[in-house]
Protein backbone atom coordinates (compact mmCIF):
# COMPACT_ATOMS: atom_id res chain seq x y z
CA UNK A 1 0.00 0.00 0.00
CA UNK A 2 1.17 3.89 -0.98
CA UNK A 3 0.20 6.61 0.60
CA UNK A 4 1.11 10.41 0.52
CA UNK A 5 0.78 10.55 4.47
CA UNK A 6 0.80 7.78 6.97
CA UNK A 7 -0.46 8.94 10.66
CA UNK A 8 0.38 6.56 13.43
CA UNK A 9 -2.11 6.75 16.44
CA UNK A 10 -5.77 8.25 15.84
CA UNK A 11 -5.72 10.31 19.16
CA UNK A 12 -6.20 13.94 19.60
CA UNK A 13 -3.58 14.92 17.23
CA UNK A 14 -3.78 12.24 14.87
CA UNK A 15 -7.53 12.26 14.14
CA UNK A 16 -6.85 15.99 13.56
CA UNK A 17 -4.20 15.20 10.85
CA UNK A 18 -6.56 12.59 8.53
CA UNK A 19 -9.17 15.09 8.93
CA UNK A 20 -6.76 18.03 7.46
CA UNK A 21 -4.52 16.43 5.33
CA UNK A 22 -7.55 14.46 3.23
CA UNK A 23 -9.74 17.79 2.95
CA UNK A 24 -8.37 18.74 -0.21
CA UNK A 25 -9.92 15.22 -1.51
CA UNK A 26 -6.24 14.53 -3.20
CA UNK A 27 -3.44 13.93 -0.66
CA UNK A 28 -3.68 10.15 0.07
CA UNK A 29 -3.89 9.52 3.90
CA UNK A 30 -3.73 6.52 5.99
CA UNK A 31 -4.24 7.17 9.73
CA UNK A 32 -3.38 3.72 12.16
CA UNK A 33 -4.86 3.13 15.52
CA UNK A 34 -3.49 0.30 17.95
CA UNK A 35 -7.41 0.01 19.55
CA UNK A 36 -10.74 -0.39 17.87
CA UNK A 37 -13.48 1.91 17.37
CA UNK A 38 -15.16 4.26 19.68
CA UNK A 39 -18.52 2.17 19.67
CA UNK A 40 -18.56 1.83 23.55
CA UNK A 41 -21.80 3.86 25.07
CA UNK A 42 -19.92 4.77 27.94
CA UNK A 43 -17.32 6.77 25.77
CA UNK A 44 -19.71 9.04 24.65
CA UNK A 45 -22.04 9.52 28.01
CA UNK A 46 -19.97 11.86 30.03
CA UNK A 47 -20.63 9.83 33.26
CA UNK A 48 -19.87 6.84 31.64
CA UNK A 49 -15.94 7.99 32.23
CA UNK A 50 -15.86 6.69 35.67
CA UNK A 51 -16.47 2.70 34.50
CA UNK A 52 -13.63 3.43 32.09
CA UNK A 53 -11.31 4.46 34.56
CA UNK A 54 -12.14 1.90 37.08
CA UNK A 55 -11.85 -0.86 34.43
CA UNK A 56 -9.08 0.64 32.57
CA UNK A 57 -11.22 0.24 29.50
CA UNK A 58 -10.08 1.45 25.61
CA UNK A 59 -6.69 2.24 27.67
CA UNK A 60 -2.75 0.87 27.07
CA UNK A 61 -2.79 -0.54 30.95
CA UNK A 62 0.81 1.26 31.43
CA UNK A 63 1.99 1.77 35.31
CA UNK A 64 5.37 2.82 35.91
CA UNK A 65 8.19 1.71 37.70
CA UNK A 66 7.74 1.66 41.62
CA UNK A 67 8.99 5.49 42.41
CA UNK A 68 11.20 5.66 45.20
CA UNK A 69 10.23 9.38 45.91
CA UNK A 70 6.29 8.15 46.21
CA UNK A 71 7.17 5.58 48.54
CA UNK A 72 8.04 2.95 45.95
CA UNK A 73 4.54 2.63 44.71
CA UNK A 74 3.60 1.90 40.41
CA UNK A 75 1.84 4.65 39.57
CA UNK A 76 -0.83 4.32 36.99
CA UNK A 77 -0.89 6.03 34.07
CA UNK A 78 -4.00 5.66 31.85
CA UNK A 79 -3.27 5.95 27.83
CA UNK A 80 -6.63 5.83 25.50
CA UNK A 81 -6.00 3.56 23.13
CA UNK A 82 -9.21 4.06 20.97
CA UNK A 83 -10.25 6.01 18.08
CA UNK A 84 -10.06 9.41 19.82
CA UNK A 85 -6.94 8.05 22.25
CA UNK A 86 -7.39 9.93 25.48
CA UNK A 87 -9.88 12.47 24.37
CA UNK A 88 -12.18 9.72 24.40
CA UNK A 89 -11.64 8.56 27.60
CA UNK A 90 -10.61 11.86 29.54
CA UNK A 91 -12.63 14.31 31.78
CA UNK A 92 -13.71 16.33 29.26
CA UNK A 93 -12.48 19.58 30.94
CA UNK A 94 -10.63 22.15 28.68
CA UNK A 95 -8.01 24.48 29.70
CA UNK A 96 -5.11 26.00 27.24
CA UNK A 97 -2.74 27.06 29.04
CA UNK A 98 -1.51 30.60 29.99
CA UNK A 99 -0.25 32.43 27.43
CA UNK A 100 3.04 33.25 29.16
CA UNK A 101 3.72 29.57 28.90
CA UNK A 102 3.61 29.81 25.40
CA UNK A 103 6.02 32.88 25.22
CA UNK A 104 8.07 31.17 27.15
CA UNK A 105 8.44 28.50 24.28
CA UNK A 106 8.82 31.33 21.87
CA UNK A 107 12.34 32.10 24.58
CA UNK A 108 14.04 28.82 23.71
CA UNK A 109 13.90 30.00 20.03
CA UNK A 110 10.69 28.42 18.81
CA UNK A 111 9.27 32.15 17.76
CA UNK A 112 6.60 30.60 15.73
CA UNK A 113 5.03 29.23 19.10
CA UNK A 114 4.41 32.38 20.55
CA UNK A 115 0.86 32.84 22.12
CA UNK A 116 0.55 35.33 19.62
CA UNK A 117 0.95 32.37 17.07
CA UNK A 118 -0.79 29.64 18.52
CA UNK A 119 -4.07 31.69 19.49
CA UNK A 120 -5.30 31.94 16.08
CA UNK A 121 -4.84 27.90 15.77
CA UNK A 122 -6.80 27.81 19.08
CA UNK A 123 -9.58 29.92 17.73
CA UNK A 124 -9.29 27.70 14.84
CA UNK A 125 -10.71 24.66 16.56
CA UNK A 126 -12.94 25.74 19.11
CA UNK A 127 -16.67 26.40 18.93
CA UNK A 128 -17.27 27.87 21.98
CA UNK A 129 -20.80 27.98 23.31
CA UNK A 130 -20.03 31.58 24.14
CA UNK A 131 -18.93 32.43 20.49
CA UNK A 132 -16.38 34.02 18.89
CA UNK A 133 -14.35 37.04 20.48
CA UNK A 134 -10.57 38.17 20.67
CA UNK A 135 -9.66 34.80 22.76
CA UNK A 136 -12.22 32.26 21.79
CA UNK A 137 -13.31 30.91 18.50
CA UNK A 138 -16.90 29.89 17.99
CA UNK A 139 -16.85 27.56 14.88
CA UNK A 140 -14.41 25.25 14.69
CA UNK A 141 -14.83 21.25 15.01
CA UNK A 142 -14.42 20.71 18.72
CA UNK A 143 -17.79 21.99 21.23
CA UNK A 144 -17.12 23.82 24.35
CA UNK A 145 -19.44 24.90 27.24
CA UNK A 146 -19.57 25.40 30.61
CA UNK A 147 -20.52 22.55 33.14
CA UNK A 148 -24.26 22.16 33.40
CA UNK A 149 -23.17 20.20 37.19
CA UNK A 150 -25.98 21.62 39.62
CA UNK A 151 -25.10 21.61 43.07
CA UNK A 152 -25.01 24.57 45.57
CA UNK A 153 -21.42 23.11 46.52
CA UNK A 154 -19.86 25.08 43.88
CA UNK A 155 -21.70 28.54 44.30
CA UNK A 156 -19.91 28.03 48.43
CA UNK A 157 -16.78 27.29 46.61
CA UNK A 158 -16.81 30.49 44.89
CA UNK A 159 -18.09 32.59 47.85
CA UNK A 160 -15.08 31.01 50.06
CA UNK A 161 -12.41 31.83 47.39
CA UNK A 162 -13.94 35.10 47.43
CA UNK A 163 -13.70 35.40 50.71
CA UNK A 164 -9.53 34.12 50.96
CA UNK A 165 -8.95 36.63 48.66
CA UNK A 166 -9.15 35.00 45.46
CA UNK A 167 -10.54 36.57 41.84
CA UNK A 168 -13.54 35.08 40.10
CA UNK A 169 -12.97 35.31 36.86
CA UNK A 170 -15.48 34.45 33.66
CA UNK A 171 -13.97 31.96 31.39
CA UNK A 172 -10.55 30.71 32.56
CA UNK A 173 -9.60 30.50 28.56
CA UNK A 174 -10.32 33.70 28.04
CA UNK A 175 -8.22 37.05 29.10
CA UNK A 176 -7.11 36.26 32.74
CA UNK A 177 -6.89 32.52 33.17
CA UNK A 178 -5.84 33.17 36.98
CA UNK A 179 -8.66 32.62 39.53
CA UNK A 180 -11.74 30.66 39.79
CA UNK A 181 -13.78 29.93 37.64
CA UNK A 182 -16.29 27.27 35.97
CA UNK A 183 -15.37 24.44 34.61
CA UNK A 184 -15.44 24.19 30.45
CA UNK A 185 -16.10 20.33 29.41
CA UNK A 186 -15.69 19.43 25.70
CA UNK A 187 -19.69 18.08 25.65
CA UNK A 188 -22.01 18.75 22.88
CA UNK A 189 -25.49 17.73 23.34
CA UNK A 190 -25.06 15.74 26.60
CA UNK A 191 -22.67 13.76 24.76
CA UNK A 192 -18.73 13.65 24.43
CA UNK A 193 -17.31 15.21 21.85
CA UNK A 194 -13.99 13.44 21.32
CA UNK A 195 -11.63 14.46 18.65
CA UNK A 196 -12.64 11.74 16.86
CA UNK A 197 -16.42 12.65 17.02
CA UNK A 198 -15.63 16.51 16.00
CA UNK A 199 -12.81 16.19 13.07
CA UNK A 200 -12.30 12.17 12.37
CA UNK A 201 -15.70 11.16 12.43
CA UNK A 202 -17.01 13.78 9.27
CA UNK A 203 -13.90 12.78 7.46
CA UNK A 204 -14.30 9.11 7.27
CA UNK A 205 -16.73 8.70 3.91
CA UNK A 206 -13.59 10.53 2.19
CA UNK A 207 -12.00 8.17 -0.55
CA UNK A 208 -8.56 9.30 0.29
CA UNK A 209 -8.60 8.43 3.63
CA UNK A 210 -8.18 5.48 4.97
CA UNK A 211 -8.72 4.73 8.89
CA UNK A 212 -7.34 0.93 10.05
CA UNK A 213 -7.96 0.28 13.58
CA UNK A 214 -6.28 -2.44 15.57
CA UNK A 215 -3.09 -2.02 14.01
CA UNK A 216 -0.19 -2.24 15.91
CA UNK A 217 3.02 -0.53 14.70
CA UNK A 218 5.88 -2.75 14.95
CA UNK A 219 8.46 -0.22 13.28
CA UNK A 220 8.93 2.78 11.20
CA UNK A 221 10.58 1.61 8.09
CA UNK A 222 13.81 3.59 7.32
CA UNK A 223 16.07 4.29 4.04
CA UNK A 224 19.33 5.71 5.23
CA UNK A 225 18.11 8.37 7.39
CA UNK A 226 14.57 8.61 5.58
CA UNK A 227 11.32 7.60 6.66
CA UNK A 228 9.59 5.67 3.92
CA UNK A 229 7.00 3.83 5.61
CA UNK A 230 5.67 1.88 8.19
CA UNK A 231 5.61 -1.65 9.06
CA UNK A 232 2.17 -2.39 11.29
CA UNK A 233 0.50 -5.67 12.54
CA UNK A 234 -2.94 -6.44 12.41
CA UNK A 235 -4.90 -9.75 13.28
CA UNK A 236 -1.64 -11.67 13.01
CA UNK A 237 -1.04 -10.32 9.39
CA UNK A 238 2.42 -7.98 8.64
CA UNK A 239 1.40 -5.05 6.10
CA UNK A 240 3.65 -2.83 5.33
CA UNK A 241 2.72 1.04 4.27
CA UNK A 242 4.53 3.12 2.21
CA UNK A 243 4.48 6.86 2.54
CA UNK A 244 5.82 9.03 -0.60
CA UNK A 245 5.89 12.31 1.71
CA UNK A 246 5.78 11.94 4.87
CA UNK A 247 5.15 9.73 7.84
CA UNK A 248 3.70 11.01 10.90
CA UNK A 249 4.17 10.11 14.26
CA UNK A 250 0.91 11.15 16.47
CA UNK A 251 0.97 7.92 19.31
CA UNK A 252 1.33 10.30 22.37
CA UNK A 253 4.19 10.76 24.79
CA UNK A 254 4.57 7.82 26.06
CA UNK A 255 4.22 5.19 22.54
CA UNK A 256 6.33 8.22 20.19
CA UNK A 257 9.63 7.73 21.75
CA UNK A 258 8.52 3.58 22.22
CA UNK A 259 8.22 3.71 18.32
CA UNK A 260 11.05 5.70 17.60
CA UNK A 261 13.40 3.80 19.80
CA UNK A 262 12.18 0.24 18.27
CA UNK A 263 12.77 1.76 14.88
CA UNK A 264 16.17 2.57 15.97
CA UNK A 265 16.46 6.06 16.81
CA UNK A 266 17.07 7.08 20.05
CA UNK A 267 20.54 6.86 22.56
CA UNK A 268 22.77 4.65 20.75
CA UNK A 269 23.75 2.71 23.81
CA UNK A 270 20.46 2.06 25.06
CA UNK A 271 19.66 0.67 21.73
CA UNK A 272 22.75 -1.88 21.33
CA UNK A 273 21.54 -3.21 24.80
CA UNK A 274 18.32 -4.06 23.16
CA UNK A 275 20.05 -5.57 20.45
CA UNK A 276 18.48 -2.67 17.77
CA UNK A 277 20.60 -1.13 14.95
CA UNK A 278 20.88 2.38 15.61
CA UNK A 279 19.70 4.18 12.47
CA UNK A 280 20.25 7.50 14.44
CA UNK A 281 21.68 8.73 17.87
CA UNK A 282 19.19 11.40 19.12
CA UNK A 283 19.77 10.88 23.12
CA UNK A 284 16.82 13.10 23.96
CA UNK A 285 14.20 10.78 22.47
CA UNK A 286 12.45 9.41 25.67
CA UNK A 287 14.45 11.36 28.07
CA UNK A 288 12.36 14.74 29.69
CA UNK A 289 9.20 13.35 30.58
CA UNK A 290 6.86 15.88 32.75
CA UNK A 291 3.46 15.32 34.21
CA UNK A 292 1.08 17.10 36.61
CA UNK A 293 1.26 15.44 40.08
CA UNK A 294 -1.74 15.93 42.31
CA UNK A 295 -2.92 15.39 45.78
CA UNK A 296 -6.24 15.39 47.38
CA UNK A 297 -8.21 17.48 50.34
CA UNK A 298 -11.31 16.16 51.07
CA UNK A 299 -13.86 16.88 53.54
CA UNK A 300 -17.05 14.81 54.73
CA UNK A 301 -20.37 16.54 53.55
CA UNK A 302 -22.12 17.03 56.23
CA UNK A 303 -25.51 16.47 53.97
CA UNK A 304 -25.55 14.30 50.77
CA UNK A 305 -24.89 16.36 47.43
CA UNK A 306 -27.22 15.81 44.59
CA UNK A 307 -24.71 13.34 42.98
CA UNK A 308 -25.25 11.01 45.07
CA UNK A 309 -29.00 9.63 44.46
CA UNK A 310 -27.89 9.83 40.76
CA UNK A 311 -25.53 7.30 41.54
CA UNK A 312 -28.01 4.13 43.13
CA UNK A 313 -27.52 1.45 40.50
CA UNK A 314 -31.61 1.82 39.05
CA UNK A 315 -31.48 5.41 38.64
CA UNK A 316 -27.67 4.93 37.00
CA UNK A 317 -28.84 2.67 34.27
CA UNK A 318 -32.03 4.76 33.61
CA UNK A 319 -29.85 7.92 33.39
CA UNK A 320 -27.22 6.31 31.38
CA UNK A 321 -29.46 4.89 28.78
CA UNK A 322 -31.00 8.67 28.95
CA UNK A 323 -28.15 10.41 28.17
CA UNK A 324 -26.87 8.14 25.34
CA UNK A 325 -30.57 7.48 23.59
CA UNK A 326 -31.39 11.88 24.33
CA UNK A 327 -28.74 13.59 25.39
CA UNK A 328 -30.37 14.29 28.62
CA UNK A 329 -30.35 13.89 32.52
CA UNK A 330 -27.88 13.48 34.71
CA UNK A 331 -25.74 11.27 32.94
CA UNK A 332 -24.67 14.69 30.62
CA UNK A 333 -22.42 15.92 33.36
CA UNK A 334 -20.01 14.91 35.88
CA UNK A 335 -20.22 15.97 39.14
CA UNK A 336 -17.15 18.45 38.94
CA UNK A 337 -18.32 21.85 38.72
CA UNK A 338 -15.15 24.63 39.35
CA UNK A 339 -11.27 24.71 38.07
CA UNK A 340 -9.02 26.71 39.68
CA UNK A 341 -5.52 28.56 38.25
CA UNK A 342 -3.44 30.11 41.19
CA UNK A 343 -0.34 31.64 41.93
CA UNK A 344 0.76 30.88 45.14
CA UNK A 345 3.61 33.83 45.95
CA UNK A 346 4.16 37.16 43.67
CA UNK A 347 6.05 37.67 40.93
CA UNK A 348 4.94 34.17 38.96
CA UNK A 349 4.62 34.92 35.29
CA UNK A 350 2.26 32.01 35.22
CA UNK A 351 0.32 29.98 37.99
CA UNK A 352 1.68 27.42 39.76
CA UNK A 353 -1.00 25.27 41.52
CA UNK A 354 -4.13 24.19 39.67
CA UNK A 355 -7.35 22.98 41.21
CA UNK A 356 -9.83 20.58 40.19
CA UNK A 357 -12.98 20.31 42.23
CA UNK A 358 -15.11 17.06 42.46
CA UNK A 359 -18.58 16.45 44.71
CA UNK A 360 -17.80 13.12 45.19
CA UNK A 361 -15.52 10.90 47.28
CA UNK A 362 -12.37 8.86 46.29
CA UNK A 363 -13.36 5.76 45.29
CA UNK A 364 -17.40 6.30 45.01
CA UNK A 365 -19.19 3.84 43.20
CA UNK A 366 -22.65 2.97 42.23
CA UNK A 367 -25.13 2.18 45.23
CA UNK A 368 -28.04 0.40 45.94
CA UNK A 369 -29.92 -0.32 49.46
CA UNK A 370 -29.22 -3.25 50.87
CA UNK A 371 -27.06 -4.80 48.33
CA UNK A 372 -24.29 -2.65 47.74
CA UNK A 373 -23.74 -0.76 50.82
CA UNK A 374 -23.78 3.58 50.27
CA UNK A 375 -20.79 5.68 51.33
CA UNK A 376 -20.93 9.03 53.06
CA UNK A 377 -20.94 11.91 50.99
CA UNK A 378 -17.75 14.40 50.54
CA UNK A 379 -16.56 17.39 48.52
CA UNK A 380 -13.10 17.28 47.42
CA UNK A 381 -10.47 19.55 46.12
CA UNK A 382 -7.10 18.18 43.91
CA UNK A 383 -3.89 20.60 44.34
CA UNK A 384 -2.30 20.49 41.29
CA UNK A 385 1.80 21.15 40.59
CA UNK A 386 1.61 22.50 37.18
CA UNK A 387 5.31 23.27 36.24
CA UNK A 388 7.28 20.71 38.00
CA UNK A 389 11.51 20.54 38.05
CA UNK A 390 11.71 16.82 38.33
CA UNK A 391 11.81 14.62 35.07
CA UNK A 392 10.90 11.77 34.10
CA UNK A 393 12.01 8.70 31.44
CA UNK A 394 10.58 6.28 29.02
CA UNK A 395 12.83 3.83 27.99
CA UNK A 396 12.66 0.31 26.20
CA UNK A 397 11.59 -2.89 28.20
CA UNK A 398 12.30 -5.45 25.55
CA UNK A 399 13.02 -5.02 21.87
CA UNK A 400 9.44 -6.57 21.19
CA UNK A 401 7.12 -4.29 20.61
CA UNK A 402 4.53 -6.00 22.10
CA UNK A 403 5.87 -5.15 25.52
CA UNK A 404 5.10 -1.92 27.24
CA UNK A 405 8.29 0.83 27.42
CA UNK A 406 9.27 1.13 31.50
CA UNK A 407 7.99 4.44 32.61
CA UNK A 408 9.23 6.46 35.56
CA UNK A 409 7.64 9.50 36.19
CA UNK A 410 10.25 10.54 39.37
CA UNK A 411 7.48 12.32 41.15
CA UNK A 412 8.57 15.14 44.07
CA UNK A 413 12.33 14.60 43.18
CA UNK A 414 13.36 18.12 43.92
CA UNK A 415 12.93 19.97 47.14
CA UNK A 416 10.76 22.70 45.34
CA UNK A 417 8.54 20.58 43.71
CA UNK A 418 7.56 18.77 47.62
CA UNK A 419 7.59 22.38 48.74
CA UNK A 420 5.23 23.50 45.77
CA UNK A 421 2.73 20.42 45.80
CA UNK A 422 2.74 21.15 49.36
CA UNK A 423 1.65 25.14 49.15
CA UNK A 424 -1.14 23.75 47.17
CA UNK A 425 -2.02 21.49 49.69
CA UNK A 426 -2.45 24.75 52.65
CA UNK A 427 -3.94 26.84 50.27
CA UNK A 428 -6.82 24.18 49.70
CA UNK A 429 -7.14 24.28 53.33
CA UNK A 430 -6.80 27.63 53.72
CA UNK A 431 -10.04 28.18 51.19
CA UNK A 432 -11.89 25.15 52.24
CA UNK A 433 -12.24 26.54 56.14
CA UNK A 434 -13.93 29.57 54.94
CA UNK A 435 -17.48 30.43 56.29
CA UNK A 436 -19.25 29.97 52.76
CA UNK A 437 -18.34 25.90 53.23
CA UNK A 438 -19.48 25.91 57.04
CA UNK A 439 -23.08 24.64 55.81
CA UNK A 440 -21.30 21.82 53.81
CA UNK A 441 -18.07 20.81 55.25
CA UNK A 442 -17.36 18.26 57.91
CA UNK A 443 -14.62 16.50 59.27
CA UNK A 444 -11.02 16.98 57.10
CA UNK A 445 -10.77 13.30 56.01
CA UNK A 446 -7.26 13.87 53.93
CA UNK A 447 -4.77 14.97 55.01
CA UNK A 448 -6.70 14.93 58.05
CA UNK A 449 -6.65 16.74 61.20
CA UNK A 450 -3.67 14.79 62.59
CA UNK A 451 -1.11 16.32 59.56
CA UNK A 452 -0.13 19.72 60.27
CA UNK A 453 3.21 19.93 59.97
CA UNK A 454 5.68 20.51 56.56
CA UNK A 455 6.92 17.20 56.95
CA UNK A 456 3.54 15.10 57.57
CA UNK A 457 1.53 16.66 54.80
CA UNK A 458 4.80 16.30 52.14
CA UNK A 459 4.70 12.26 53.86
CA UNK A 460 0.71 12.31 52.57
CA UNK A 461 1.78 13.44 49.38
CA UNK A 462 4.27 10.95 48.44
CA UNK A 463 1.69 8.45 50.09
CA UNK A 464 -1.58 9.26 47.67
CA UNK A 465 -0.36 11.68 44.74
CA UNK A 466 -1.36 10.61 41.83
CA UNK A 467 -0.64 11.92 37.98
CA UNK A 468 -3.33 14.25 36.73
CA UNK A 469 -2.55 12.47 32.93
CA UNK A 470 -0.67 15.14 31.25
CA UNK A 471 2.85 13.17 30.07
CA UNK A 472 4.72 15.34 27.90
CA UNK A 473 7.90 16.18 26.44
CA UNK A 474 9.91 13.38 25.32
CA UNK A 475 10.60 14.20 22.40
CA UNK A 476 10.57 17.90 22.82
CA UNK A 477 10.99 20.41 20.33
CA UNK A 478 13.61 23.12 20.38
CA UNK A 479 16.89 24.03 18.46
CA UNK A 480 19.52 22.56 20.15
CA UNK A 481 20.41 20.25 22.99
CA UNK A 482 18.71 17.07 23.70
CA UNK A 483 15.81 18.05 21.52
CA UNK A 484 14.54 15.63 19.33
CA UNK A 485 12.01 17.47 16.42
CA UNK A 486 12.42 21.27 15.48
CA UNK A 487 10.19 24.33 15.48
CA UNK A 488 8.45 22.94 12.63
CA UNK A 489 8.33 19.37 14.25
CA UNK A 490 10.38 17.59 12.21
CA UNK A 491 12.66 14.66 13.91
CA UNK A 492 16.68 16.26 13.81
CA UNK A 493 18.56 14.45 11.42
CA UNK A 494 16.17 12.39 9.84
CA UNK A 495 13.92 13.21 6.58
CA UNK A 496 9.77 12.04 5.63
CA UNK A 497 9.44 12.28 9.79
CA UNK A 498 7.56 14.46 12.04
CA UNK A 499 6.48 13.41 15.19
CA UNK A 500 2.96 15.63 16.67
CA UNK A 501 1.61 15.29 19.60
CA UNK A 502 2.17 16.05 23.33
CA UNK A 503 5.74 14.12 23.39
CA UNK A 504 7.19 17.54 21.25
CA UNK A 505 5.83 19.97 24.43
CA UNK A 506 9.26 21.43 25.31
CA UNK A 507 7.47 21.97 29.14
CA UNK A 508 4.51 21.86 30.38
CA UNK A 509 2.09 24.60 30.40
CA UNK A 510 -0.80 25.70 32.89
CA UNK A 511 -3.58 23.88 32.52
CA UNK A 512 -4.51 20.19 30.72
CA UNK A 513 -2.98 18.85 27.32
CA UNK A 514 -6.18 17.94 25.16
CA UNK A 515 -6.53 21.50 23.59
CA UNK A 516 -2.69 22.08 23.52
CA UNK A 517 -1.95 18.52 21.20
CA UNK A 518 -5.32 19.69 19.12
CA UNK A 519 -3.52 23.48 18.40
CA UNK A 520 -0.08 21.87 17.50
CA UNK A 521 -2.22 19.40 15.15
CA UNK A 522 -4.32 22.17 13.91
CA UNK A 523 -0.67 24.16 13.23
CA UNK A 524 1.21 20.90 12.06
CA UNK A 525 -1.08 20.66 9.12
CA UNK A 526 -0.68 23.91 7.86
CA UNK A 527 3.28 23.18 8.00
CA UNK A 528 3.18 19.94 6.43
CA UNK A 529 0.96 21.07 3.49
CA UNK A 530 2.83 24.26 3.39
CA UNK A 531 0.25 27.01 4.02
CA UNK A 532 1.00 30.10 5.53
CA UNK A 533 0.22 30.48 8.85
CA UNK A 534 -2.39 32.80 9.93
CA UNK A 535 -1.47 36.09 10.90
CA UNK A 536 -0.18 36.57 14.78
CA UNK A 537 -2.70 37.91 17.16
CA UNK A 538 -1.39 39.92 20.07
CA UNK A 539 -3.27 39.32 23.28
CA UNK A 540 -4.97 42.59 24.87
Amino acid sequence: MEFDYVVIGAGSAGCVLAARLSEDGASRVLLLEAGGRDLNPLIHVPLGVGKLWSDRLHDWGYDTEPEPTMNGRRIEVMRGRVLGGSSATNAMGYARGHPADYDRWAGYGLTQWSFSHVLPYFKRLEAWEGGADEFRGGSGPLHIERTRSQDPIWDAWLEAARAAGHPIIQDLNGGDQVGFARLQNTIKNGRRCSVAVAYLHPARARPNLKVVTRALVLRIVMEAKRAVGVAYQRGGKLTIARASKEVILAAGAINSPQLLMLSGIGPADHLRRHGIDVTLDAPGVGQNLQDHVSSNVWYQRLAPGPFRAHLRWDRLLFNVARAYLTGTGPATTLPAGLMAFLKTRPGLQSPDIHFLFRSLPPGATPWFPGIAPGWDDAIMVRPVLLHPESRGRITLASADPHRPPRIVQNFLATGADVRGLRDGVKLARDIARQAALDPFRGEELGPGDGVQSDDEIDDYNRRISQTAHHPCATCAMGVGGNSVVDGELRLHGAEGLRVVDASVIPDLVSGALNAVVIMIAEKASDMILGRPAPPPEPAK
